[in-house]
Protein backbone atom coordinates (compact mmCIF):
# COMPACT_ATOMS: atom_id res chain seq x y z
CA UNK A 1 0.00 0.00 0.00
CA UNK A 2 1.40 3.40 -0.99
CA UNK A 3 1.97 5.89 1.79
CA UNK A 4 -0.19 9.04 1.69
CA UNK A 5 1.57 12.05 0.27
CA UNK A 6 1.47 14.31 3.31
CA UNK A 7 3.54 17.47 3.25
CA UNK A 8 5.28 18.24 6.49
CA UNK A 9 5.74 21.90 7.38
CA UNK A 10 9.12 23.26 6.48
CA UNK A 11 11.35 23.48 9.53
CA UNK A 12 14.07 25.98 10.20
CA UNK A 13 17.64 24.86 10.73
CA UNK A 14 19.39 25.28 14.07
CA UNK A 15 21.83 27.69 12.45
CA UNK A 16 19.00 29.97 11.27
CA UNK A 17 17.22 29.78 14.62
CA UNK A 18 20.40 30.59 16.52
CA UNK A 19 21.04 33.51 14.15
CA UNK A 20 17.53 34.86 14.82
CA UNK A 21 18.09 34.39 18.56
CA UNK A 22 21.39 36.30 18.39
CA UNK A 23 19.83 39.11 16.34
CA UNK A 24 17.00 39.48 18.87
CA UNK A 25 19.53 39.47 21.71
CA UNK A 26 21.60 42.16 19.98
CA UNK A 27 18.40 44.16 19.37
CA UNK A 28 17.58 43.99 23.07
CA UNK A 29 21.07 45.22 23.95
CA UNK A 30 20.73 48.09 21.44
CA UNK A 31 17.31 49.04 22.86
CA UNK A 32 18.66 48.96 26.40
CA UNK A 33 21.67 51.12 25.41
CA UNK A 34 19.41 53.55 23.52
CA UNK A 35 17.10 53.76 26.54
CA UNK A 36 20.07 54.47 28.79
CA UNK A 37 21.46 57.07 26.40
CA UNK A 38 18.03 58.70 26.14
CA UNK A 39 17.70 58.83 29.93
CA UNK A 40 21.21 60.26 30.33
CA UNK A 41 20.50 62.79 27.60
CA UNK A 42 17.28 63.92 29.27
CA UNK A 43 18.95 64.09 32.67
CA UNK A 44 21.90 66.07 31.29
CA UNK A 45 19.62 68.41 29.39
CA UNK A 46 17.39 68.96 32.40
CA UNK A 47 20.38 69.44 34.68
CA UNK A 48 21.83 72.11 32.36
CA UNK A 49 18.44 73.82 32.08
CA UNK A 50 17.98 73.73 35.85
CA UNK A 51 21.46 75.16 36.34
CA UNK A 52 20.75 77.94 33.81
CA UNK A 53 17.51 78.93 35.50
CA UNK A 54 19.17 78.87 38.90
CA UNK A 55 21.91 81.18 37.64
CA UNK A 56 19.27 83.51 36.12
CA UNK A 57 17.46 83.69 39.45
CA UNK A 58 20.74 84.23 41.26
CA UNK A 59 21.82 86.98 38.85
CA UNK A 60 18.40 88.64 39.13
CA UNK A 61 18.58 88.64 42.92
CA UNK A 62 22.17 89.91 42.88
CA UNK A 63 21.11 92.73 40.52
CA UNK A 64 18.35 93.77 42.89
CA UNK A 65 20.72 93.58 45.88
CA UNK A 66 23.33 95.71 44.12
CA UNK A 67 20.56 98.16 43.20
CA UNK A 68 19.63 98.60 46.87
CA UNK A 69 23.31 99.04 47.78
CA UNK A 70 23.66 101.59 44.99
CA UNK A 71 20.65 103.44 46.37
CA UNK A 72 22.25 103.45 49.84
CA UNK A 73 25.36 105.03 48.35
CA UNK A 74 23.13 107.80 46.90
CA UNK A 75 21.70 108.42 50.35
CA UNK A 76 25.20 108.47 51.82
CA UNK A 77 26.46 110.82 49.15
CA UNK A 78 23.61 113.36 49.26
CA UNK A 79 22.36 113.09 52.82
CA UNK A 80 25.49 112.16 54.78
CA UNK A 81 28.07 113.84 52.48
CA UNK A 82 30.13 110.62 52.28
CA UNK A 83 33.07 111.33 49.98
CA UNK A 84 33.55 107.66 49.05
CA UNK A 85 29.89 107.11 48.23
CA UNK A 86 30.24 108.27 44.62
CA UNK A 87 33.03 105.77 43.94
CA UNK A 88 31.01 103.00 45.56
CA UNK A 89 28.03 104.05 43.46
CA UNK A 90 30.05 103.67 40.26
CA UNK A 91 31.36 100.27 41.40
CA UNK A 92 27.81 98.98 41.95
CA UNK A 93 26.81 100.44 38.59
CA UNK A 94 29.48 98.38 36.85
CA UNK A 95 28.49 95.27 38.84
CA UNK A 96 24.82 95.69 37.88
CA UNK A 97 25.71 96.15 34.21
CA UNK A 98 27.81 92.97 34.35
CA UNK A 99 24.84 91.11 35.89
CA UNK A 100 22.66 92.33 33.02
CA UNK A 101 25.24 91.05 30.51
CA UNK A 102 25.13 87.64 32.18
CA UNK A 103 21.31 87.69 32.18
CA UNK A 104 21.18 88.58 28.46
CA UNK A 105 23.70 85.85 27.70
CA UNK A 106 21.76 83.22 29.68
CA UNK A 107 18.28 84.25 28.50
CA UNK A 108 16.64 81.76 26.14
CA UNK A 109 13.52 82.52 24.18
CA UNK A 110 11.78 85.78 23.45
CA UNK A 111 9.86 85.78 26.72
CA UNK A 112 13.00 85.65 28.90
CA UNK A 113 14.84 88.12 26.68
CA UNK A 114 11.92 90.57 26.85
CA UNK A 115 11.72 90.28 30.67
CA UNK A 116 15.47 90.94 31.01
CA UNK A 117 15.17 93.88 28.60
CA UNK A 118 12.31 95.38 30.69
CA UNK A 119 14.34 94.91 33.87
CA UNK A 120 17.34 96.61 32.30
CA UNK A 121 15.17 99.44 30.98
CA UNK A 122 13.77 100.08 34.47
CA UNK A 123 17.29 100.12 35.85
CA UNK A 124 18.25 102.77 33.27
CA UNK A 125 15.22 104.79 34.43
CA UNK A 126 16.42 104.44 38.00
CA UNK A 127 19.93 105.61 37.08
CA UNK A 128 18.58 108.66 35.24
CA UNK A 129 15.80 109.70 37.68
CA UNK A 130 17.24 108.91 41.13
CA UNK A 131 20.08 111.52 41.09
CA UNK A 132 17.62 114.21 39.98
CA UNK A 133 15.44 113.44 42.98
CA UNK A 134 18.40 113.87 45.30
CA UNK A 135 19.46 117.13 43.57
CA UNK A 136 15.92 118.51 44.05
CA UNK A 137 16.09 117.54 47.71
CA UNK A 138 19.39 119.45 48.15
CA UNK A 139 17.80 122.66 46.87
CA UNK A 140 15.44 122.63 49.85
CA UNK A 141 16.64 120.12 52.47
CA UNK A 142 13.72 119.94 54.93
CA UNK A 143 11.52 117.27 56.35
CA UNK A 144 8.81 117.78 53.76
CA UNK A 145 11.18 117.38 50.82
CA UNK A 146 12.79 114.31 52.46
CA UNK A 147 9.39 112.74 52.98
CA UNK A 148 8.57 113.45 49.34
CA UNK A 149 11.91 111.95 48.31
CA UNK A 150 11.20 108.73 50.20
CA UNK A 151 7.70 108.53 48.83
CA UNK A 152 8.83 109.11 45.23
CA UNK A 153 11.55 106.49 45.60
CA UNK A 154 9.23 103.93 47.14
CA UNK A 155 6.20 104.41 44.94
CA UNK A 156 8.01 105.34 41.80
CA UNK A 157 11.37 103.94 40.82
CA UNK A 158 11.55 101.05 43.30
CA UNK A 159 7.94 100.04 42.75
CA UNK A 160 8.37 99.79 39.00
CA UNK A 161 11.67 97.94 39.33
CA UNK A 162 10.24 95.54 41.90
CA UNK A 163 7.26 94.86 39.66
CA UNK A 164 9.49 94.03 36.70
CA UNK A 165 11.89 92.05 38.90
CA UNK A 166 8.99 90.08 40.40
CA UNK A 167 7.72 89.32 36.94
CA UNK A 168 11.15 87.99 35.95
CA UNK A 169 11.33 85.83 39.06
CA UNK A 170 7.80 84.51 38.47
CA UNK A 171 8.76 83.65 34.90
CA UNK A 172 11.83 81.78 36.10
CA UNK A 173 9.82 80.03 38.82
CA UNK A 174 7.30 78.95 36.20
CA UNK A 175 10.14 77.63 34.06
CA UNK A 176 11.50 75.70 37.02
CA UNK A 177 8.10 74.10 37.60
CA UNK A 178 7.85 73.19 33.90
CA UNK A 179 11.32 71.72 34.10
CA UNK A 180 10.29 69.57 37.08
CA UNK A 181 7.26 68.36 35.13
CA UNK A 182 9.41 67.51 32.11
CA UNK A 183 11.86 65.70 34.37
CA UNK A 184 9.03 63.62 35.80
CA UNK A 185 7.74 62.82 32.33
CA UNK A 186 11.26 61.98 31.15
CA UNK A 187 11.67 59.70 34.14
CA UNK A 188 8.47 57.86 33.27
CA UNK A 189 9.49 57.67 29.60
CA UNK A 190 12.90 56.28 30.53
CA UNK A 191 11.28 53.66 32.75
CA UNK A 192 9.00 52.63 29.88
CA UNK A 193 11.87 52.51 27.39
CA UNK A 194 14.04 50.48 29.77
CA UNK A 195 11.15 48.15 30.60
CA UNK A 196 10.66 47.23 26.91
CA UNK A 197 13.98 45.32 26.66
CA UNK A 198 13.24 43.62 29.97
CA UNK A 199 9.80 42.57 28.72
CA UNK A 200 11.22 41.40 25.39
CA UNK A 201 13.97 39.50 27.23
CA UNK A 202 11.27 37.71 29.25
CA UNK A 203 9.36 36.88 26.07
CA UNK A 204 12.60 35.69 24.44
CA UNK A 205 13.26 33.44 27.45
CA UNK A 206 9.75 31.93 27.22
CA UNK A 207 10.04 31.54 23.43
CA UNK A 208 13.50 29.98 23.74
CA UNK A 209 12.25 27.51 26.32
CA UNK A 210 9.28 26.61 24.10
CA UNK A 211 11.53 26.29 21.06
CA UNK A 212 14.08 24.13 22.89
CA UNK A 213 11.34 21.86 24.14
CA UNK A 214 9.52 21.56 20.80
CA UNK A 215 12.43 21.62 18.33
CA UNK A 216 15.21 19.86 20.28
CA UNK A 217 14.18 18.15 23.54
CA UNK A 218 11.10 16.29 22.26
CA UNK A 219 12.75 15.11 18.99
CA UNK A 220 15.80 13.87 20.96
CA UNK A 221 13.52 11.96 23.37
CA UNK A 222 11.72 10.48 20.35
CA UNK A 223 15.07 9.41 18.86
CA UNK A 224 16.16 7.83 22.15
CA UNK A 225 12.88 5.92 22.32
CA UNK A 226 13.32 4.85 18.68
CA UNK A 227 16.87 3.58 19.32
CA UNK A 228 15.58 1.53 22.26
CA UNK A 229 12.77 0.09 20.13
CA UNK A 230 15.12 -0.68 17.24
CA UNK A 231 17.68 -2.27 19.56
CA UNK A 232 14.96 -4.63 20.85
CA UNK A 233 14.13 -5.68 17.28
CA UNK A 234 11.09 -3.48 16.59
CA UNK A 235 12.28 -2.24 13.20
CA UNK A 236 8.80 -0.98 12.27
CA UNK A 237 9.03 1.84 14.81
CA UNK A 238 9.32 5.25 13.13
CA UNK A 239 10.79 8.45 14.55
CA UNK A 240 8.46 11.46 14.13
CA UNK A 241 9.84 13.83 11.50
CA UNK A 242 9.71 16.95 13.67
CA UNK A 243 12.03 19.50 15.23
CA UNK A 244 14.80 21.56 13.74
CA UNK A 245 16.00 20.79 10.22
CA UNK A 246 19.13 18.95 11.38
CA UNK A 247 17.15 16.79 13.81
CA UNK A 248 14.48 16.20 11.16
CA UNK A 249 17.16 14.95 8.76
CA UNK A 250 18.58 12.76 11.54
CA UNK A 251 15.09 11.32 12.17
CA UNK A 252 14.74 10.51 8.48
CA UNK A 253 18.14 8.79 8.50
CA UNK A 254 17.18 6.73 11.56
CA UNK A 255 13.93 5.68 9.87
CA UNK A 256 15.85 4.80 6.70
CA UNK A 257 18.36 2.83 8.78
CA UNK A 258 15.50 0.91 10.41
CA UNK A 259 14.00 0.14 6.98
CA UNK A 260 17.40 -0.99 5.68
CA UNK A 261 17.88 -3.17 8.76
CA UNK A 262 14.45 -4.70 8.23
CA UNK A 263 15.31 -5.47 4.60
CA UNK A 264 18.70 -6.85 5.62
CA UNK A 265 17.08 -9.01 8.27
CA UNK A 266 14.59 -10.39 5.74
CA UNK A 267 17.42 -10.96 3.25
CA UNK A 268 19.44 -12.72 5.94
CA UNK A 269 16.52 -15.01 6.71
CA UNK A 270 16.17 -15.81 3.03
CA UNK A 271 19.92 -16.38 2.78
CA UNK A 272 19.84 -18.73 5.74
CA UNK A 273 16.97 -20.61 4.16
CA UNK A 274 18.85 -20.82 0.88
CA UNK A 275 22.00 -21.97 2.69
CA UNK A 276 19.99 -24.69 4.36
CA UNK A 277 18.55 -25.56 0.98
CA UNK A 278 22.05 -25.61 -0.50
CA UNK A 279 23.08 -28.19 2.07
CA UNK A 280 19.96 -30.25 1.51
CA UNK A 281 19.78 -30.20 -2.30
CA UNK A 282 23.01 -32.14 -3.09
CA UNK A 283 21.94 -34.97 -0.81
CA UNK A 284 18.44 -34.99 -2.32
CA UNK A 285 19.88 -34.81 -5.84
CA UNK A 286 22.09 -37.84 -5.20
CA UNK A 287 19.16 -39.79 -3.74
CA UNK A 288 16.88 -38.79 -6.61
CA UNK A 289 19.27 -39.33 -9.53
CA UNK A 290 19.93 -42.99 -8.78
CA UNK A 291 16.23 -44.00 -8.89
CA UNK A 292 15.72 -41.78 -11.93
CA UNK A 293 18.57 -43.53 -13.78
CA UNK A 294 17.04 -46.94 -12.96
CA UNK A 295 13.58 -45.82 -14.09
CA UNK A 296 14.90 -44.46 -17.39
CA UNK A 297 17.01 -47.57 -18.04
CA UNK A 298 13.98 -49.78 -17.42
CA UNK A 299 11.86 -47.62 -19.74
CA UNK A 300 14.50 -47.90 -22.49
CA UNK A 301 14.61 -51.70 -22.07
CA UNK A 302 10.86 -52.12 -22.44
CA UNK A 303 10.73 -49.61 -25.32
CA UNK A 304 9.83 -51.95 -28.23
CA UNK A 305 8.70 -50.64 -31.58
CA UNK A 306 6.01 -53.27 -31.86
CA UNK A 307 4.14 -52.01 -28.81
CA UNK A 308 0.78 -50.41 -29.31
CA UNK A 309 0.46 -46.66 -29.50
CA UNK A 310 -0.83 -46.19 -25.94
CA UNK A 311 2.05 -48.17 -24.43
CA UNK A 312 4.56 -46.30 -26.57
CA UNK A 313 3.16 -42.94 -25.37
CA UNK A 314 3.34 -44.05 -21.73
CA UNK A 315 6.99 -45.13 -22.10
CA UNK A 316 7.87 -41.83 -23.81
CA UNK A 317 6.07 -39.94 -21.03
CA UNK A 318 8.10 -41.80 -18.40
CA UNK A 319 11.41 -40.98 -20.11
CA UNK A 320 10.34 -37.36 -20.70
CA UNK A 321 9.42 -36.95 -17.04
CA UNK A 322 12.69 -38.52 -15.93
CA UNK A 323 14.64 -36.19 -18.26
CA UNK A 324 12.73 -33.21 -16.88
CA UNK A 325 13.48 -34.19 -13.31
CA UNK A 326 17.14 -34.62 -14.24
CA UNK A 327 17.21 -31.13 -15.75
CA UNK A 328 15.57 -29.64 -12.64
CA UNK A 329 18.13 -31.32 -10.41
CA UNK A 330 21.05 -30.18 -12.59
CA UNK A 331 19.75 -26.57 -12.76
CA UNK A 332 19.21 -26.47 -9.04
CA UNK A 333 22.74 -27.71 -8.36
CA UNK A 334 24.24 -25.25 -10.88
CA UNK A 335 22.35 -22.34 -9.33
CA UNK A 336 23.28 -23.09 -5.73
CA UNK A 337 27.00 -23.69 -6.25
CA UNK A 338 29.53 -20.88 -6.90
CA UNK A 339 30.36 -20.24 -10.55
CA UNK A 340 34.02 -19.82 -11.54
CA UNK A 341 34.50 -18.71 -15.16
CA UNK A 342 37.20 -20.25 -17.34
CA UNK A 343 38.04 -17.51 -19.87
CA UNK A 344 39.29 -18.29 -23.37
CA UNK A 345 39.23 -16.89 -26.93
CA UNK A 346 36.30 -18.47 -28.78
CA UNK A 347 34.09 -17.75 -31.77
CA UNK A 348 30.92 -15.96 -30.67
CA UNK A 349 28.82 -17.50 -33.45
CA UNK A 350 29.94 -20.97 -32.38
CA UNK A 351 28.62 -20.34 -28.83
CA UNK A 352 25.23 -19.24 -30.17
CA UNK A 353 24.89 -22.21 -32.53
CA UNK A 354 25.90 -24.65 -29.77
CA UNK A 355 23.18 -23.26 -27.51
CA UNK A 356 20.58 -23.82 -30.27
CA UNK A 357 21.42 -27.50 -30.91
CA UNK A 358 19.46 -28.96 -27.94
CA UNK A 359 16.57 -26.64 -28.74
CA UNK A 360 15.94 -27.74 -32.35
CA UNK A 361 13.14 -30.14 -31.43
CA UNK A 362 11.25 -27.48 -29.47
CA UNK A 363 11.74 -24.99 -32.31
CA UNK A 364 10.43 -27.55 -34.77
CA UNK A 365 7.39 -28.45 -32.63
CA UNK A 366 6.22 -24.80 -32.54
CA UNK A 367 7.52 -23.93 -36.01
CA UNK A 368 9.58 -21.02 -34.61
CA UNK A 369 12.27 -19.40 -36.72
CA UNK A 370 15.41 -17.93 -35.09
CA UNK A 371 16.80 -15.03 -37.15
CA UNK A 372 20.42 -14.19 -36.32
CA UNK A 373 22.22 -10.90 -37.03
CA UNK A 374 25.79 -10.99 -35.74
CA UNK A 375 28.28 -8.19 -36.61
CA UNK A 376 31.04 -8.97 -37.33
CA UNK A 377 30.01 -12.56 -37.99
CA UNK A 378 33.43 -14.22 -37.42
CA UNK A 379 34.34 -12.21 -34.31
CA UNK A 380 36.11 -14.01 -31.47
CA UNK A 381 35.52 -12.94 -27.85
CA UNK A 382 37.14 -13.56 -24.47
CA UNK A 383 34.61 -15.39 -22.29
CA UNK A 384 33.64 -18.69 -20.64
CA UNK A 385 32.25 -20.65 -23.59
CA UNK A 386 30.15 -23.15 -21.62
CA UNK A 387 28.83 -20.57 -19.16
CA UNK A 388 27.71 -18.16 -21.88
CA UNK A 389 26.26 -21.08 -23.90
CA UNK A 390 24.13 -22.09 -20.90
CA UNK A 391 22.95 -18.46 -20.51
CA UNK A 392 21.85 -18.36 -24.17
CA UNK A 393 20.23 -21.79 -23.82
CA UNK A 394 18.13 -20.70 -20.80
CA UNK A 395 17.09 -17.35 -22.31
CA UNK A 396 16.21 -18.79 -25.76
CA UNK A 397 14.36 -21.66 -24.05
CA UNK A 398 12.28 -19.14 -22.12
CA UNK A 399 11.62 -17.25 -25.37
CA UNK A 400 10.48 -20.48 -27.10
CA UNK A 401 8.16 -21.33 -24.20
CA UNK A 402 6.66 -17.83 -24.30
CA UNK A 403 6.32 -17.58 -28.11
CA UNK A 404 3.18 -18.63 -29.99
CA UNK A 405 3.09 -21.11 -32.89
CA UNK A 406 4.60 -19.98 -36.21
CA UNK A 407 6.45 -16.99 -34.73
CA UNK A 408 9.99 -15.67 -34.83
CA UNK A 409 12.78 -15.06 -32.29
CA UNK A 410 15.31 -12.37 -33.18
CA UNK A 411 18.90 -12.80 -32.00
CA UNK A 412 21.10 -9.76 -32.73
CA UNK A 413 24.67 -9.15 -31.58
CA UNK A 414 26.98 -6.20 -32.16
CA UNK A 415 30.61 -5.95 -31.07
CA UNK A 416 31.77 -2.35 -31.08
CA UNK A 417 34.27 -0.26 -29.10
CA UNK A 418 35.35 -3.16 -26.89
CA UNK A 419 31.77 -3.96 -25.92
CA UNK A 420 29.47 -6.85 -26.85
CA UNK A 421 25.73 -6.09 -26.93
CA UNK A 422 23.16 -8.86 -27.49
CA UNK A 423 19.39 -8.49 -27.99
CA UNK A 424 16.92 -11.41 -27.85
CA UNK A 425 13.36 -10.49 -28.88
CA UNK A 426 10.36 -12.85 -28.88
CA UNK A 427 6.72 -12.36 -29.91
CA UNK A 428 5.10 -13.70 -26.75
CA UNK A 429 2.70 -11.99 -24.36
CA UNK A 430 5.45 -10.32 -22.33
CA UNK A 431 6.72 -11.00 -18.82
CA UNK A 432 4.23 -10.70 -15.93
CA UNK A 433 7.00 -9.34 -13.66
CA UNK A 434 10.38 -7.65 -13.95
CA UNK A 435 13.18 -9.96 -12.78
CA UNK A 436 15.34 -8.51 -9.99
CA UNK A 437 19.11 -8.90 -10.48
CA UNK A 438 19.74 -8.93 -6.71
CA UNK A 439 17.05 -11.42 -5.79
CA UNK A 440 18.18 -13.81 -3.06
CA UNK A 441 15.90 -16.64 -4.15
CA UNK A 442 14.71 -17.76 -7.64
CA UNK A 443 11.74 -15.98 -9.10
CA UNK A 444 8.42 -17.68 -9.74
CA UNK A 445 8.11 -19.68 -12.94
CA UNK A 446 5.40 -18.92 -15.48
CA UNK A 447 5.65 -22.42 -17.02
CA UNK A 448 3.82 -25.47 -15.81
CA UNK A 449 6.95 -27.59 -15.23
CA UNK A 450 9.49 -24.73 -14.81
CA UNK A 451 11.92 -24.33 -11.95
CA UNK A 452 12.27 -20.56 -12.15
CA UNK A 453 16.08 -20.92 -12.18
CA UNK A 454 16.83 -19.98 -15.81
CA UNK A 455 16.73 -16.20 -15.34
CA UNK A 456 18.47 -16.18 -11.91
CA UNK A 457 21.23 -18.34 -13.41
CA UNK A 458 21.57 -15.85 -16.29
CA UNK A 459 21.93 -13.01 -13.76
CA UNK A 460 24.53 -14.99 -11.86
CA UNK A 461 26.54 -15.84 -14.98
CA UNK A 462 26.43 -12.24 -16.24
CA UNK A 463 27.70 -11.06 -12.87
CA UNK A 464 30.76 -13.35 -12.88
CA UNK A 465 31.47 -12.33 -16.51
CA UNK A 466 31.26 -8.59 -15.54
CA UNK A 467 28.21 -8.19 -17.78
CA UNK A 468 24.66 -6.94 -17.35
CA UNK A 469 21.21 -8.15 -18.36
CA UNK A 470 17.96 -6.19 -18.69
CA UNK A 471 14.39 -7.36 -19.39
CA UNK A 472 11.86 -5.09 -21.07
CA UNK A 473 8.31 -5.78 -22.23
CA UNK A 474 7.45 -4.59 -25.74
CA UNK A 475 4.34 -2.44 -26.12
CA UNK A 476 2.64 -4.61 -28.82
CA UNK A 477 3.60 -7.91 -27.20
CA UNK A 478 6.81 -9.76 -26.59
CA UNK A 479 9.92 -9.36 -24.46
CA UNK A 480 13.30 -7.84 -25.27
CA UNK A 481 16.36 -9.11 -23.38
CA UNK A 482 19.51 -6.99 -23.60
CA UNK A 483 22.89 -8.36 -22.52
CA UNK A 484 26.14 -6.40 -22.44
CA UNK A 485 29.67 -7.71 -21.83
CA UNK A 486 32.95 -5.75 -21.80
CA UNK A 487 35.75 -6.94 -24.10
Amino acid sequence: MAKPNTKTPKTRSLRDLLLVHELIFITLIVLAVMGGIFGIHLWDKSAKESQRIHILVQETQQTRGDLYRQMKELFDAFLLSDTNAKEEYKTYTLSILKHFQNLERLAVGSEEQQAIADLKENYKIFVSEAPDMFYRYQTSPNSESRKALYQDMETGIFSRYETVSKRVENLLTLKQNELKTRLQEAKQTSIIILSIPVLLAGLLLIASRTFLKRAIVKPIHAMMKATREISTGNLQHQVPDTGAEELSILSQEINKMADDLAESRDALVRTEKQAALGLLVPMLAHNIRNPLASIRATAQVIDVRDDDKETQESINGIMSTVDRLERWTTSLLAYLHPVKPALSKVSFKKIVLSSLVPLQQKLHEKNINVSMHIQPEEQTILTDEHLLEQVFYNLILNAIEASPQNSEIQFAALIKQNRLEINIIDQGSGMPFTPAPNAISPGKSTKRFGTGLGIPFAFKACEVLNGSIKFQSIAHGGTQITLQFPQ
